[in-house]
């Protein structure tokens, strides 16, 4: 998944039968910090995002096809927007967390 900001929308009034209906964003992937950290994409949205909103972005064909309950048949869509970010926190783990994890990269 893909943490992005939307920057815009895009009107077409010809589109694959795959779009109608649909809204298309603009979407700019940014950091936990909300700085640029790639190029702009495009991204069906599905959470009701608009210019402005932090988003999070499922970048995975079959992860998308089945939000679209288009499992099993081609559906050329990449990217959809699954969720609009409220807020993003940033912590650090105490001791006791940091020993699970380094216990489970121990057991690999």
């Amino acid at each position: 998944m893909i943490l992005g900001k939307v920057t815009g929308t895009v009107v077409s009034t010809h589109k694959h039968a795959a779009y109608e209906g649909r809204k298309l964003l603009i979407v700019v992937p940014i950091d936990e910090n909300g700085a640029n950290t790639g190029d702009p994409f495009l991204a069906l949205d599905t959470a009701l995002a608009g210019p402005g909103d932090v988003v999070i972005v499922l970048a995975e064909g079959n992860g998308v096809r089945q939000v679209f309950g288009k499992q099993g048949v081609a559906f050329p869509v990449l990217e959809t927007v699954v969720g609009v970010v409220d807020n993003v926190e940033i912590g650090v783990l105490d001791d006791r967390e940091i020993g699970v994890l380094d216990d489970r990269e121990a057991a690999r």
